[in-house]
């Protein structure tokens, strides 16, 4: 069974900054996409960044600039660094894999990022 585990969430002040991992058991981490969304409370989930197999990012408006995110083949794990935080970043942050072969998504259970003083 395919699983996604994402950490490094927590309370962080404005201007702030978090890194979170997002580590996968099973095959799928070589040969999909993946990408971090988010979702606020009462907002609908958006996509915040993805990267492709070959390491090439791409981010949201919002975040341009803010946000990098990275993965790591070895060690099945993707990050997103997320630095000058502020409070339109709060929100849950799910972790996604996107295997275009099989046109199925799998997600991680998400990590609470929140952004206040």
């Amino acid at each position: 069974q395919e699983q996604l585990v994402e950490s490094g969430g927590g309370l962080v002040q404005p201007g702030g900054s978090l890194r979170l991992s997002c580590t996968a058991s099973g095959s799928i981490f070589s040969i999909g996409v993946m990408g971090w969304y988010r979702q606020a409370p009462g907002k609908q989930r958006e996509l915040v960044a993805y990267i492709t197999k070959g390491g090439s990012p791409n981010y949201a408006d919002s975040v341009k600039g803010r946000f990098t995110i990275s993965r790591d083949n070895a060690k099945n794990t993707m990050y997103l660094q997320m630095n000058s935080l502020n409070s339109e970043d709060t929100a849950v942050y799910y972790c996604n894999i996107y295997v275009v072969p099989t046109r199925r998504d799998y997600w991680g259970q998400g990590t609470q990022v929140t952004v206040s003083s």
